[in-house]
């Protein structure tokens, strides 16, 4: 069977491309993939030394999970948190965009008739020229809007915004914005909080960090549900 595996930020630079066909036997998993992946592309170093979570179909997966013909399999190097989407549902608005952004405009996305309260954070670029973002688009809008709904369950909020710049963020222009709202101040800050840290930890979106002509991409955290102890999908 083929699989399509799409890569991202580091991974998609050593391999000089950023998706590969992968031929595997009926049955394989995705540890079969990685090994395949290892050991018979350029990944091979990057895989051993990197903690790398895997989507199948744009949904988290353990190294265990089985494979089928026409599966994309995205390898999720550690994310560095960050089309458009609209309001995938009342109350949510997620956006990722290569535009600047708009604090007044992600606020306004979350007003409500009772709405006591309105938190918006705004991550902004620092001591660097510019960072430069990529993102799994459809995947990142998919996993925002899941965290955002998720606040608006756990904290009771009215309404919940989210939107991420990709490509160039200049120094002191904001790359990620969050707004939500909340009959009170304690559930509408303890709302962002949970969304802006939740965003950083699980989104497949990347940084790297431009001054002068040094770039780097920025050192992650491992996604958020990787299992200690495995690498490249193997367990120990």
């Amino acid at each position: 069977m083929t699989v399509t595996v799409r890569l991202f930020a580091m991974l998609r630079e050593r391999a000089g491309r950023d998706a590969i066909e992968l031929e595997l036997a009926d049955g394989a998993r995705v540890a079969d993939a990685l090994e395949a992946l290892r050991d018979g592309t350029a990944l091979g170093e990057a895989l051993e030394r990197m903690p790398v979570r895997a989507a199948v179909n744009r949904e988290y997966v353990g190294s265990d999970t089985p494979l089928a013909e026409g599966d994309e399999l995205a390898l999720i190097p550690p994310v560095s948190g960050g089309g458009d989407g609209a309001r995938p549902e009342p109350g949510i608005h997620v956006r990722i965009a290569s535009e600047p952004l708009s604090p007044e405009a992600v606020s306004r996305a979350v007003s409500h008739p009772r709405a006591g309260a309105i938190v918006t954070f705004q991550g902004t670029t620092r001591d660097v020229d510019r960072l430069e973002y990529e993102a799994y688009t459809k995947m990142a809008q998919e996993r925002i809007a899941v965290i955002l709904r998720d606040c608006l369950e756990s904290h009771e909020l009215e309404a919940a915004a989210a939107e991420h710049r990709v490509g160039s963020v200049p120094l002191g222009e904001p790359s990620v914005v969050v707004a939500v709202s909340a009959a009170h101040r304690e559930e509408a800050f303890a709302g962002a909080r949970e969304a802006i840290d939740r965003i950083k930890a699980e989104a497949p979106i990347w940084k790297r960090e431009v001054e002068g002509e040094s770039r780097r991409w920025a050192e992650g955290s491992a996604p958020l549900h990787w299992k200690m102890g495995e690498r490249a999908g193997r367990s120990r």
